[in-house]
């Protein structure tokens, strides 16, 4: 048995071995059948290609242009020897290594290539050598089939025979996109250093290298500047590992700060949203594609964009003034549809003073506060309500330390204080919300469990938070990473009654035939029930809950409207964020500096709120009047803490406060509550933290009966300790 067994496994791997060399033989043959039979462009041509088609993006009318990609194409069509040594490197260090080694193809990166293809089900492997790719971009359509690719593999071997290595290489650099307008080396090295090619530095090349690839992508105009420059010591490091350039040289290049050239002020409006546009059109239909003729009728609101972009403008001036935050960015969205109304990434995309090619509104950046309605509406979803009343009070949240110990921050000790310092006794969750109280926000995130709550920001859009053991509590004053965009999108879910739309730019893409390529079509999702997501919109928008944080006349406010608003600021003031909406339009404001330094010490309230303010004014006239759904009444079954009184008797008829745990069983907070509530890990903790704020508080007490006081009042209980994420 064993010896058959064995046999069988020979017979297997001898198989294996003639399907590869079959598959090897049946490729050789099929280009060899390709070479004699198929019809095919003449060679010849490639060098009188003519590029004579623009991408056209046009607002969501379709009648306001804000860009013609292809209109003013620059091209400065230089021989090989005035090109410099250094770019010619490293084109082929990072395109093709073996250029001057192989005929036009390199038969293991085919093989390789079709494998892979094979295994996915597709044709999009890569591997191209630089005479396929003056084959793809000068003679052939973007058309993914075997036939397409057999073509691009004869011609590549017919253009190796009639023409010389370095004809080839200098009409590949003189063609090949480099972004926008710009075609062939010399136009780039202009466009980004303001130098002919033959002056450009080592890592000047490099990066002109890396650029080839994904030009809109790598732009350094856009948001993907880090990347861009990962991909250029990607390229030094090829040169240095083939030979191309010296330790001493590499080590330089890798050291060298480059400094990029403004982006011409050229006929364009909108700019952030357009590069964000072209990067997704290129991502889909290849760098090619920009210069054959589409037109792109794109989402955006041209009147509200230029409103926007004059206000961001107006408001960051003043904001670098009083408290150094050198930029801003701006998105509207559509909650209906998610379809993008506005855009602005910096206070002034042509400004290299302040890298305002930078969109701010894509960057990741920590939220603060704005966290806070997800982990809310969660608890809302697990049956707690919006009366439900949670004790602001110096809590220990590690079970590492003494619940005494309210006052130790330093790990693995935990006990965060509010913004102010200040701590407020019972409150509800509405009120706890509506002013941004961080004690109750974490112990609400310990109610509904951080996986679970990382689990429905995600559902909302938020998909850069990462894994959620790394943050803990601190989750929920805003730990993860997202961006504007996003933000804004996952807050137009709740504006759209719990029923998210994926954020879009795109309303419909023509071929240069009139051809439909896509079209916008709505998928709407349901992340959170209807009855929730106008609770949470009630929460947000009850403008006298927020006192004392922000009067009644902040510019939270909007008289005679249903808008609803929550700040965010990030530890040591790196980040301002406001996000409000109404059924109509969901708007979302950041401020901060590009390089994450801190602003002045102070509160999304005063840095961010009036720039939203002015927008969402702006957009309030402009849009249809709406008002959210109806919240829901409270139950009066449900326990009484969950009905806003915590004012319950003993046996005795003494009123003695005790925590959410000592009422409620948190896996069913609106069943019995628990047999022994100590059994839960933080219950001791929290009731250390209630039982300190009732024994400071004796006035408030007259014979064991709790005098009338305000849920939301303010008690004189501070600590030493700061934290910012109002």
């Amino acid at each position: 048995m064993a010896k058959r067994q064995y046999i069988s496994w020979r017979h297997i791997i001898v198989a294996s071995i003639l399907i590869i060399f079959g598959i090897i033989f049946i490729t050789i043959g099929g280009i060899l059948i390709a070479v004699a039979l198929t019809p095919m462009p003449a060679i010849s041509s490639f060098a009188n290609r003519q590029i004579d088609q623009s991408t056209k993006i046009f607002d969501r009318t379709g009648q306001v242009l804000l860009y013609d990609y292809n209109r003013d194409a620059k091209r400065d069509v230089i021989p090989l020897s005035d090109m410099s040594p250094d770019t010619i490197d490293a084109t082929i260090a990072i395109e093709d290594s073996s250029f001057y080694e192989h005929g036009g193809i390199r038969l293991a990166s085919i093989i390789r290539a079709m494998l892979v293809d094979a295994f996915k089900g597709s044709f999009a492997e890569g591997g191209s050598t630089i005479a396929q790719q003056v084959v793809k971009n000068e003679l052939l359509t973007n058309q993914k089939s075997i036939v397409r690719k057999i073509h691009e593999w004869v011609l590549a071997i017919k253009l190796e025979q009639v023409y010389s290595k370095n004809q080839i290489l200098e009409a590949y650099l003189n063609n090949i996109p480099y972004g926008g307008t710009l075609y062939g080396i010399e136009a780039a090295s202009e466009a980004y250093f303001g130098v002919p090619d033959k002056d450009v530095s080592l890592a000047e090349a490099a990066y002109l290298a890396a650029m080839i690839q994904a030009p809109s992508y790598y732009s350094p105009f856009g948001t993907h500047l880090a990347e861009l420059t990962a991909r250029k010591n990607l390229v030094l490091d090829r040169m240095h590992t083939l030979g191309f350039i010296s330790d001493s040289a590499y080590a330089t290049a890798l050291a060298e700060k480059v400094s990029f050239a403004p982006a011409a002020q050229n006929s364009i409006i909108a700019p952030h949203f357009v590069f964000y546009i072209l990067n997704q059109l290129e991502q889909t239909y290849g760098p090619n594609a920009l210069i054959s003729g589409l037109r792109v009728i794109t989402t955006l609101d041209a009147g509200l964009e230029a409103k926007a972009e004059t206000i961001v403008h107006q408001y960051v001036l003043t904001n670098e003034k009083n408290f150094n935050a050198s930029n801003a960015a701006l998105v509207a969205i559509d909650p209906s549809t998610g379809q993008i109304l506005a855009m602005v990434g910096s206070r002034n995309f042509f400004s290299k003073k302040i890298d305002g090619q930078y969109n701010a509104a894509l960057a990741s950046r920590q939220p603060g506060s704005t966290m806070k309605p997800f982990i809310y509406a969660l608890a809302l979803k697990d049956g707690y309500t919006r009366d439900t009343v949670v004790f602001d009070v110096p809590t220990q949240f590690s079970t590492a330390c003494s619940p005494q110990d309210t006052t130790n921050r330093t790990a693995p000790c935990y006990a965060p204080v509010n913004f102010d310092n200040t701590f407020r006794g019972p409150m509800t969750f509405e009120t706890a919300l509506a002013q941004s109280i961080n004690i109750p926000a974490i112990k609400v995130l310990y109610l509904v469990g951080v996986q679970n709550a990382v689990n429905l920001a995600e559902s909302f859009g938020l998909t850069s938070l990462g894994d959620p053991n790394q943050y803990g509590l601190t989750f929920v004053l805003g730990a993860g990473d997202v961006s504007l965009l996003d933000m804004t999108g996952a807050y137009a879910a709740f504006a759209n009654g719990g029923v998210k739309n994926t954020p879009t730019g795109i309303l419909e893409i023509d071929d240069s035939s009139g051809n439909v390529l896509q079209k916008y079509v709505s998928q709407p999702s349901r992340v959170l029930p209807e009855n929730i997501a106008n609770d949470i919109s009630a929460m947000l928008s009850d403008a006298p809950a927020r006192l004392p944080e922000y009067s009644l006349n902040s510019p939270l406010s909007f008289p005679g409207y249903e808008v609803a608003v929550k700040t965010g600021t990030s530890d040591e003031t790196r980040d301002a964020w406001v996000v409000g909406y109404t059924p109509s339009i969901a708007l979302g404001v950041w401020a901060g500096n590009n390089d994450n330094s801190p602003m002045v010490k102070s509160i999304a309230g005063f840095i961010a709120a009036p720039m939203w303010h002015a927008a969402m004014a702006y957009a309030l006239s402009k849009y249809p009047k709406t008002y959210f759904g109806e919240a829901d009444p409270i139950p009066a079954t449900v326990p009484p803490i969950l009905q806003g009184n915590w004012r319950v008797p003993d046996a005795q008829g003494n009123i003695i406060p005790h925590s959410l745990l000592y009422w409620t069983n948190k896996d069913n907070p609106q069943g019995p509550p628990p047999i022994n509530p100590s059994q839960d890990p933080q219950f001791a903790y929290w009731e250390y933290g209630v039982t300190a704020w009732y024994k400071s508080h004796p006035s408030l007490f007259s014979g064991g009966v709790m005098l009338p006081v305000p849920l939301s009042a303010t008690t004189s209980i501070t600590n030493i300790a700061t934290t910012t994420s109002m």
